[in-house]
This record gives structure tokens, C-alpha cells and sequence, in this order.
């Protein structure tokens, strides 16, 4: 998916010569520490800021413009700080997807459940950037919208941070068991890290392992730091 990619912001700190796949149907973690450029190295993926140096390519094939190339139904994205507008919680998440894919989407992110809590269940006004809900609700109804549409590759931005571990646990087992969707997820937590198939650990913007969980708590410190710490 990308070769050697240097994502840098105005005042010089990013992510320098990194390279990364995700593999059809894959559940691949990025973590590292605050500030090791995770969420940099998504969005600079995804071209949601812009690059320096490097390929991004999409089943081989380099992508010129990933901003309008990677959207759904190639790769769908749920931002650390999901954005949803003043208006019903139904509306938010079906965002003009089809109302046959709602109780799925629902379902998959684990929202379903909180509906009999909601004063109007799926037609309760959320408020201007979901203030009417819950931190980790605003996460769990981005994360719906995202699902209610096919997408290939679903990017994930550090978008668990305000669920309890049990609720984090099903949605990326509910992930993995109905969709056959690649999962690129920014996460420094463990719900997500027992799930990986493969972890990226960065640190100062540089790539200092990949593997498997128990491969990487052998072999680097990084990742053994982290784990020991509760970062990750």
C-alpha cells in the first residue's frame, strides 16, 4: 500500500521512509507512543494531508490522487475525532447509504444496544458534533456510518479511545467475523493488539518493528516498553 512514504507537517515533525501493506482481509495495528506519528501516517496515506516522498499504490498500481482515489467503495475512514452533524443519529449514520444496511452497520459497531437509552432511539437529535451523546457513542455512530457502506479497506483512527474493553473487544471480533473488509487501525489498546494479524510500531516517525503481538514482545523493546506500560 505504500513504499517508503515521508509525510512531513510545516513544522518538520512527521513520519519519515516508511513502507506498509494490508492485505485483502487483513487486521493490521499501527501503534507506538503519543506523538510517534500514527494518525500522521493514516491520513498522509489516505491524502488527507500531503506526502513528501514515497508510492501509494492500490493492488500494485500507484495512486496519483489517493484524496479522491481512496474512498468508498475502495476504503472508507473514521477520523480520532469523528465529526457528526446537527441532526437525527439515523440521518448521521446511513449519510446516504441505504436504509437496508442500517441495522447492520449498527449492529457491527455496537450501538445497537444504547438505542432504548436514546430519548428517540435512532431519531434522537445528536447536536452539533454529537453533543447530545456519549464520547464513546459519537465514536461507536461514526464508526456505523462507515460500515454501512462496502468499502475494501477501513481505516480506524485511534476510534476505540472512549469504549470500555468488553465493547472494543466485539466490535473488532464482529469485524473479523462478518466482514471481509481490510482493517488498517491506529491503537495503542490491547483489545486491538490481541487482535492483529500484524503490528506496525513506530516511534519518532520512524517504523522500528512489525509482526505479530508475541513475535514483538520477544523481540523489541519498544513494543515490550509499551505493553509494560499500559500504552499499548
Amino acid at each position: 500500500m505504500a513504499e517508503h512514504l515521508t509525510v512531513r507537517h510545516a513544522s518538520g515533525q512527521g513520519v519519515e521512509d516508511i513502507s506498509l501493506r494490508v492485505a485483502a482481509g487483513e487486521f493490521v495495528v499501527i501503534t507506538g507512543r503519543i506523538g510517534s506519528g500514527k494518525s500522521t501516517l493514516v491520513r498522509g496515506l489516505l491524502g488527507l494531508i500531503p506526502h513528501q516522498a514515497g508510492d501509494i499504490r492500490w493492488n500494485g498500481v500507484t495512486v496519483e490522487d489517493p484524496a479522491s482515489f481512496l474512498v468508498p467503495p475502495r476504503s472508507a475512514y473514521t477520523a480520532q475525532i469523528p465529526n457528526l452533524f446537527s441532526d437525527t443519529l439515523a440521518e448521521n449514520v446511513l449519510s446516504g447509504a441505504s436504509e437496508e444496511a442500517l441495522e447492520r452497520a449498527l449492529r457491527l459497531a455496537v450501538l445497537d444496544r444504547d438505542l432504548h437509552e436514546l430519548p428517540r432511539g435512532l431519531e434522537t437529535p445528536v447536536g452539533a458534533r454529537g453533543v447530545k451523546l456519549s464520547g464513546g457513542q459519537i465514536q461507536r455512530a461514526a464508526v456505523a456510518r462507515m460500515l454501512a457502506r462496502p468499502a475494501e479497506l477501513l481505516v480506524f483512527d485511534d476510534v476505540s479511545s472512549a469504549l470500555d474493553a468488553r465493547t472494543e473487544a466485539q466490535l473488532w471480533e464482529g469485524l473479523g467475523r462478518e466482514l471481509g473488509s481490510a482493517c488498517l487501525v491506529v491503537s495503542h489498546r490491547r483489545a486491538a493488539l490481541l487482535r492483529a494479524d500484524r503490528i506496525i510500531v513506530l516511534s519518532a516517525g520512524r517504523k522500528v518493528a512489525e509482526g505479530q503481538l508475541s513475535e514483538l514482545l520477544r523481540t523489541s523493546p519498544e513494543m515490550r516498553e509499551l505493553w509494560e506500560e499500559g500504552q499499548a
